[in-house]
């Protein structure tokens, strides 16, 4: 089979589209042409797929990168035997002559839109609408792959949820150290920039550091930069996700503190089950999936959503905690890391992943996704 996979506003080595799905599809024995942003985001293609370079989508200029991947697509998907787009901008950018075509909704696309601050406030009432009918046209006319049950509510036909998991080493990580604090991921304010830098601020008099493994908002990064000067926190910028996982491996805690934002409350935050997999403790705003997820499994602490002295005090005293009790926090990175192995290891999802798209393949025209309700099991 010959897949056509394109995105022009996430990062060429994204975790879901080129660790996982990619990597599933070459593994199972498929060509892969991948059309995304490589000179934008000074990544070079990996080996085993045919690559297509575009501009990337960012902020509101975002003509230039529609109007070459609209070419780039064209192109690149007519001797495909499926096309796969992980963006609702190139549902605007689709060949009209295409072999089955296939959106992976990733995220609540009119909840998304609140969280952008480069947004002006009118603007985001215009597009909500449109952003609807742009998802209904493709639900009727598309294969759709959700990454969350809760987008269900959006899309209530039988579309295949394909969850966001992640590798899981089959041996033990080590145990948490007691020097360090991580933050692996995309930084944002809603995200929790602002408190993660107070927490590095209160942190450093007791010796443990915070790193930060992940691209930055233009907005916070000017924040970063100063935090780092002064000896606050290391910031590495964008690392690809196998190897950023690694280096959060034997640390403290793990951050995820996302805001109570439309896009986040309904979501499994990823780097929850991330940090889960290496046997690092979470420490979590409640947002619900993310507290039910921890609380259950009691891997980690949840702390109550609040301004930055707020969280940030209740992080701090929740690291601290953790660093006065090491039997504790390596019961529960050990309690996370067999959570995550038999539950959210993305090799169990990725053959049923990959048979999915050659059935689509096959079929020449709109065909029932799966059993209506059915979800792509873990």
């Amino acid at each position: 089979m010959r897949v056509c996979v394109g995105t022009t506003v996430h990062h060429p080595e994204d975790a879901r589209i080129t660790h996982r799905q990619i990597r599933a599809l070459l593994d199972a024995g498929h060509e892969v042409t991948f059309v995304a942003p490589f000179t934008h985001c000074n990544v070079t293609p990996r080996p085993g797929i045919r690559a297509v370079d575009v501009p990337r989508a960012v902020g509101l200029r975002r003509g230039k990168a529609l109007r070459a991947a609209t070419t780039a697509l064209r192109r690149a998907a007519r001797d495909a035997d499926l096309l796969l787009v992980h963006d609702i901008e190139l549902l605007l950018a689709l060949p009209r002559s295409r072999p089955p075509t296939v959106w992976d909704v990733h995220e609540d696309t009119i909840g998304a839109l609140r969280a952008k601050s480069y947004l002006p406030g009118p603007l985001r009432t215009v597009l909500s609408p449109l952003v609807r009918a742009v998802e209904g046209h493709a639900e009727r006319r598309l294969h759709l792959i959700l990454a969350e049950e809760s987008h269900r509510e959006r899309f209530p036909g039988p579309h295949p949820v394909v969850p966001d998991h992640t590798y899981v080493p089959s041996m033990p990580p080590p145990p948490p150290g007691d020097s360090r604090v991580v933050y692996v991921g995309h930084i944002s304010p809603a995200r929790g920039a602002a408190e993660m830098v107070e927490i590095a601020r209160r942190l450093r008099p007791h010796g443990i550091r915070l790193d930060l493994i992940g691209p930055a908002d233009p907005a916070v990064r000017p924040m970063l930069r100063d935090a780092q000067r002064a000896g606050l926190l290391d910031w590495f910028g964008y690392v690809p996700n196998n190897h950023a996982l690694r280096m959060a491996e034997g640390a403290l805690a793990g951050l995820s503190l996302l805001h109570d934002v439309p896009n986040y409350r309904a979501s499994t935050p990823t780097k929850v089950v991330e940090y889960m997999a290496r046997g690092i403790p979470v420490v979590t705003t409640p947002l619900p999936r993310a507290a039910s997820l921890v609380g259950r499994v009691d891997c980690g602490t949840i702390v109550s959503f609040g301004d930055v002295g707020a969280v940030a005090d209740a992080v701090v005293r929740a690291v601290l905690r953790l660093r006065e009790d090491p039997d504790r926090r390596a019961a529960m990175g050990a309690r996370g890391y067999v959570e995550a192995l038999n539950h959210y290891n993305w090799p169990a999802v990725a053959g049923e992943f990959v048979a999915l798209l050659e059935r689509w393949a096959k079929a020449p025209g709109t065909v029932a996704a799966m059993t209506p309700g059915r979800t792509v099991p873990a």
